[in-house]
Parts: C-alpha cells; structure tokens; sequence
C-alpha cells in the first residue's frame, strides 16, 4: 500500500484503540457480504465521490488499483456519478482520481 497521510498516521498513533476499532469494524462489513474487494473497492469510490472528499477519492483510488481496477474501470466510475453529482463535482472529482492514475 502507498504511504499514508501524515495526518492519518499521527491519529493512529495518537489514538490506537479508536483506530483499532474502527479497522475491526469495517472488516466485519466487508466481511459479511458476497462483493470482490474490486467491487467493493470501486464502490467506496463512488461513495467519497459523492461526498466529495477528495482524500477518500484518493485513497478509494489507489485501493481499486490494487483490488485489480483498471484505470478505465475507475474513470467510468467517475463519469457514471455525472447525471447525480452534476458536471463541476463530477470533473472534481475526475481531477482527484487523476492525481492518483497519473502516478501510477
């Protein structure tokens, strides 16, 4: 996994039993359905998409990539958010997903 944020580190450190938890959490939900770690993956994306949090979208992204997205898989994930989000939130969050995809 890529490095993580500066200020997401500092809270794991800071607080370890609400990280904890919070990680043991998410592993319950995804554990208990039927989903791929892609699909999964690609719907977290489509989630901070459409709350626009930009570090979300950048996480959710390099995430699919490593569930085994490909970059036009998680672009059309973007493009679908379009007729929801509107136009502008959507080419923000196009540019977000980009910033990742341009690395890789």
């Amino acid at each position: 996994m890529s490095k993580l944020p500066k200020h997401y580190t500092e809270f794991l450190e800071k607080y370890p039993k609400i990280a904890e938890t919070y990680r043991a959490l998410g592993d319950a939900v995804s554990s208990v359905g039927p989903l791929d770690t892609k699909t999964k993956e690609l719907i977290k994306l489509a989630l901070a998409i459409g709350n626009r949090q930009e570090g979300g979208v950048h996480s959710h992204t390099r995430r699919a990539l490593e569930a085994g997205a490909t970059k036009d898989e998680i672009r059309h994930t973007v493009l679908l958010s379009l007729t929801t989000i509107g136009f502008p939130n959507m080419m923000a969050a196009l540019s977000w997903v980009e910033d990742v995809l341009e690395k890789d």
